[in-house]
């Protein structure tokens, strides 16, 4: 369990290969962060941490909470083409979660691929 209260989940922008995307503009996006506030209820577990943004329309196709580690597989939709595929893996424990996102899916100009550090922590009650 973790505790009740806000989190954020901070997802940092490790690596960005979008074809077709000017080399200035990946190197101004990477290190960006974006932070997402959840809101947790008491007897919630990581799992809830994990649960993708409901505006997304992500779906969960599997996903592994156990002994302190956690991988999960998302498939989220786009507007034009194909769906992205999410694979994120890392570690819990009652204080948050830090891991690795890899972002998979096609841009008009070819297969992107976008790596994100993520990390869940309390920000408050």
């Amino acid at each position: 369990m973790v505790q009740p209260g806000t989190w954020q989940v901070k997802s940092k922008l490790i690596d960005l290969t979008i074809p077709g995307v000017p080399s200035f503009f990946v190197r101004m996006a990477r290190g960006k962060t974006k932070v997402e506030r959840k809101q947790i209820l008491a007897g919630q577990g990581i799992e809830a941490l994990l649960a993708p943004d409901p505006k997304a329309q992500c779906r969960i196709e599997s996903q592994t909470v156990a002994n302190g580690r956690y991988t999960q597989t998302l498939t989220c939709p786009q507007k034009k083409g194909m769906p992205m595929r999410i694979v994120r893996v890392g570690s819990y424990d009652t204080t948050g979660f830090v891991g690795q996102a890899i972002v998979t899916g096609s841009a008009p100009k070819g297969a992107l691929r976008i790596v994100l550090d993520q990390r869940a922590i309390r920000a408050g009650a």
